[in-house]
């Protein structure tokens, strides 16, 4: 590819820890692909190890959690310093990863800058607030789609959208092989493994996590009782998870930093509504999906939600072939009764695997974010061409 003729400048502006991930990798393709092309950010550490030359006072922009005035305030700092970046700094073109609560305000600042704009990872949108695609049509340039379903969405809202694939299969090392995750973690090679996965919030996990420990409690154990693993997310507090195993009654075995690891070395997966879900039908593992939300915000998102189902992979294959027990059909008796029907029915474990293959090569081939920073740099020629 030629290089660009003169060096860009490109602010990447990120805001949970996955936009951090997801930007580091984007990175490091534009300076493969580019040599010369200058990137800053607001991110975290992943970015800067990739080159990125992370703006001075703006942290994180993360609202997950924020409370109190002191945190308000933090946080109105940040994006109040941010909003006088991408007005006095010279920029050639911005890239906003996710994130949609604030990066639709950045998307409207750069573009009255004069910056070119191009979304990573375009918020789910479609989802909820359709409508906001044609917002979308106005402030930004150009649509990157992780999901195959959504460049026909964007494309026919009038938004110019190109489907790059799915970045998590950059960071899965498939294939997985179970006897050698059940070794690292010290699982016997013929036991039957539960994986739990109760989400990267501690408002989630205490929702679901005593759900999933009461559902294994009321599986048989006449074929030997189940090694239980549980996947702890780097958000979430370590110590209020094993309290509350501990109170189960149940043996759990808890896994830090290896979500993938831990999926592959189960049988089953009681998964909370995530990305999880996603990764877990890659690999291949069935499994069930939980989610329980505060009564209000479940109906708010009933009459907000458009889609059917709510677990990413059963989006992806455009039918609900893996079973969801969402809100008041959450319980540990339904929850324990789908798992049964997945351990003891053969036909139905393996068609369920066989959809789960289905919706992986859907997502595309590895190579996302390469094929990302070759749209970015196409959008850079334009902003060169324009100037």
């Amino acid at each position: 590819m030629p290089l660009l003729t003169r060096s860009p400048r490109i602010l990447i502006i990120t805001g949970e820890a996955s936009g951090d991930l997801h930007g580091a990798n984007l990175a490091a393709a534009l300076k493969a692909l580019a040599p010369d092309v200058s990137v800053v950010g607001v991110g975290g550490p992943r970015m800067k190890a990739a080159g990125v030359e992370l703006i001075h006072g703006i942290g994180h922009l993360d609202v997950i959690g924020v409370i109190g005035p002191t945190a308000l305030r933090v946080l109105a700092h940040r994006v109040l310093s941010l909003r006088r970046y991408l007005r006095q700094e010279p920029l050639d073109l911005v890239i906003l990863i996710d994130h949609p609560g604030l990066n639709f305000h950045f998307a409207r600042v750069a573009k009255q800058a004069g910056c070119r704009v191009v979304y990573y990872i375009a918020p789910q949108i479609w989802a909820w607030r359709p409508r906001r695609m044609r917002w979308m049509q106005r402030r930004v340039d150009h649509v990157l789609v992780i999901l195959p379903f959504e460049e026909e969405l964007y494309r026919r809202a009038g938004v110019p959208c190109t489907f790059v694939g799915h970045p998590l299969l950059d960071e899965m090392a498939l294939p997985y092989d179970r006897h050698r995750a059940r070794s690292a973690f010290g699982l016997p090679p013929d036991a039957r493994v539960i994986a739990l996965l109760p989400g990267s919030r501690m408002g989630e996990v205490r929702a679901l996590l005593p759900v999933m420990l009461k559902a294994v409690r009321l599986l048989p154990q006449d074929g030997g009782s189940f090694r239980v693993i549980l996947a702890v997310a780097e958000t979430v507090n370590r110590d209020d998870i094993k309290r509350m195993c501990d109170e189960s009654g149940l043996d759990v075995r808890l896994v830090s930093g290896d979500p993938n690891g831990v999926m592959a070395a189960a049988d089953l997966l009681f998964a909370a509504s995530g990305t999880a879900t996603l990764q877990a039908a890659i690999i291949g593992t069935p499994m069930v999906i939980v989610y329980k939300m505060s009564w209000l915000i479940y109906l708010i998102a009933r009459l907000l939600v458009r889609v059917r189902c709510i677990g990413l992979a059963n989006i992806v294959a455009g039918r609900a072939f893996i079973p969801e027990l969402i809100q008041h059909r959450a319980t540990p008796a339904r929850l324990a009764a789908e798992a049964r029907r997945i351990l003891e029915d053969a036909p139905y474990r393996e068609g369920m695997r066989a959809e789960m293959a289905r919706v992986r090569s859907l997502l595309g081939s590895p190579g996302a974010s390469a094929r990302a920073a070759t749209v970015v740099l196409e959008q850079l020629r334009r902003a060169e061409a324009r100037t």
